[in-house]
């Protein structure tokens, strides 16, 4: 992957979304700097980087929902990453499938 096409922020972390590669349900929403990055690409497990800790976490290390990487592709501004899984569990920390799963959509009217 040639890191020069993505864009991250001031921060040094792009978004990624996750998303399961068996029926594209999007999984979780998440950061990752340059080391995570190089951390999923070379394990093809997801790593990700806490905002609130100010870590690199890899996903299920403690709680086996391991995220396996089928694919990593770079949206057209190369701010954003679709990180495409095999997953292994849930992924949100709620115990729930996906992120997304219990939201309470805005009003669109």
């Amino acid at each position: 992957m040639n890191y020069q096409k993505i864009q991250f922020n001031e921060q040094g972390l792009v978004p990624v979304i996750v998303q399961s590669a068996k029926d594209n349900t999007v999984l979780m929403l998440a950061y990752m700097n340059s080391e995570a990055l190089s951390l999923t690409l070379a394990t093809k497990e997801t790593h990700f980087f806490s905002r609130s800790r100010s870590e690199i976490w890899h996903k299920g290390k403690t709680s086996g929902n391991v995220q396996k990487v089928q694919s990593v592709l770079v949206d057209c501004d190369g701010d954003t990453l679709l990180v495409v899984v095999e997953e292994s569990g849930v992924a949100c920390h709620t115990g729930v499938r996906s992120c997304f799963n219990n939201y309470d959509p805005l009003d669109l009217s």
